[in-house]
């Protein structure tokens, strides 16, 4: 009796695919396909930001298969997670913010933000973000704010007249006044206080810039949370 035929998963033939690419001219082997493939994603994160960077354009500007990429980083979130270091998976945030109640979602992305900052995960990430603002690139940095952490809250909470922009780059700005002195400066009582604390002092202010009147010609004339039927 022959032997059954083993079975393959993605990765195998990633790795198979990798091979195939040596005989056949691209990069060799794996010897520096994961650096390569980090290097093309750093320069074309920087260039065309996240949401037009492509898997298969990072693949060809490395010179690998892009089935090679998902093998060795997954999605595309988790590449540019990998660019900037991160010690997480920012889709871990992400999934709370998609799933927090519209006139809740300023105490909900503080909270799940501080949570993970108080984590064991912390100190790579604030690590991460510390290199970002003092050595790293300025665009990488914000594009991991804007175009990666924010811009699902900005697309739950534009209406027609207007498209959020203004409204989460406000928050972002609150969000890492408050990493710089929680975690890096450690400025006190605030490095020190319970998350309930904080998110109770601040979360309504990161609610009133996501959802409330900033002073805009919009936001006079309407709450943008009574332009969103069912609120």
């Amino acid at each position: 009796m022959s032997a059954a035929p083993r079975q393959r998963n993605g990765r195998a033939d990633a790795v198979e695919a990798e091979e195939r690419q040596g005989r056949s001219g691209r990069r060799p082997g794996r010897s520096g396909a994961r650096e390569a493939i980090l290097a093309a994603a750093r320069a074309r994160f920087a260039e065309a930001g996240f949401d037009k960077t492509s898997i298969r354009a990072v693949a060809a500007d490395a010179g690998v298969d892009p089935a090679l990429v998902h093998h060795y980083f997954g999605t595309k979130q988790q590449l540019f997670g990998a660019v900037v270091e991160l010690p997480t998976d920012p889709e871990v945030i992400l999934t709370v913010m998609d799933n927090a109640p519209l006139d809740q979602l300023g105490a909900t992305i503080l909270g799940a933000v501080v949570g993970v900052w108080d984590s064991p995960a912390g100190p790579g990430i604030v690590a991460a973000v510390r290199g970002l603002l003092t050595g790293g690139d300025p665009v990488l940095a914000r594009t991991f704010v804007l175009e990666v952490v924010l811009e699902r809250v900005r697309k739950r909470i534009a209406t027609p007249e207007d498209d959020g922009r203004a409204r989460v780059a406000l928050a972002a700005s609150q969000l890492m006044g408050v990493l710089v002195a929680r975690k890096i400066i450690g400025v006190e009582p605030l490095a020190s206080m319970p998350i309930e604390e904080l998110v109770a002092a601040v979360g309504p202010t990161l609610q009133r810039y996501l959802t409330g009147d900033i002073g805009s010609a919009t936001s006079e004339i309407t709450p943008i949370t009574e332009t969103i039927p069912g609120l």
